[in-house]
């Protein structure tokens, strides 16, 4: 396949094994995409830690959910939206959705020449630090579920650990039109949630960086002997 490569110098040091957004004087901007409004949650984040950085976000309203699509089509959506970032003169790229980054990071990791951050690996190491009984829950969108990248990132972390995973379609589009606390949403977290629960969880990840804007109804769902993890701080700060 054809290498796309991107004039811009790699500048990230690394954490685990992995590119960590690079700190330097370099006055060009770090790019932030997402499938809609969820990664806005990863820019407050970076603004909170790096307040002098600039950003540029690119949400991809268009094509919501991408939770729904195929992996050929997420992967595809991705290069698109890392190329418009690149086209703006980024420095890093963020790749602010468990979606495209469990169908793209690879891909773009290997074929952009500069710093590409995913939100799948960070969220599983402060998981697999944080759980108590080794019986982790993921929930994430259809597509982050099927492509097993959860399960296969802990493995390496907690290779001891039981994962149980569900996807919750209806998150995005409740927080896309921000029924936060309404009934319909606390009735809906319930029938996703519960079975975890059932399952006596003690970690649950968000997989979706939709989902920490309901962590509210989450928690109460899963009760205070639950931690919820989400890939926010862990992907900015490390």
């Amino acid at each position: 396949m054809r290498r796309l490569a991107a004039k811009a110098p790699r500048e990230s040091s690394r954490v685990s094994g992995r590119p960590v957004l690079p700190l330097s004087k370099d006055p060009r901007p770090i790019g932030v995409f997402d499938s809609g409004l969820g990664g806005l949650t990863i820019v407050r984040e970076i603004r909170r830690v790096l307040p002098d950085e600039n950003i540029v976000y690119f949400g991809d309203m268009a094509r919501l959910p991408y939770g729904t699509k195929s992996r050929e089509q997420i992967l595809s959506f991705s290069i698109q939206n890392t190329l418009f970032l690149i086209r703006r003169k980024v420095k890093a790229v963020v790749i602010a959705c468990n979606s495209s980054s469990s169908a793209a990071y690879s891909f773009l990791k290997s074929h952009f020449n500069l710093p590409i951050l995913d939100v799948i690996v960070p969220a599983a190491e402060s998981a697999a630090s944080a759980t108590r009984k080794g019986r982790i829950g993921v929930i994430a969108t259809q597509a982050t579920i099927e492509s097993r990248a959860y399960e296969k990132a802990l493995s390496r972390r907690a290779p001891e650990a039981d994962i149980f995973t569900a996807s919750c379609p209806l998150f995005v589009p409740l927080v896309e039109e921000g029924w936060l606390e309404t009934p319909v949403t606390r009735e809906i977290a319930g029938i996703y949630l519960n079975p975890l629960k059932a399952r006596g969880i003690d970690t649950l990840i968000l997989g979706c960086t939709h989902y920490p804007m309901l962590r509210d109804i989450i928690a109460k769902v899963m009760g205070p002997g639950v931690k919820l993890v989400d890939s926010i701080t862990p992907t900015v700060e490390k």
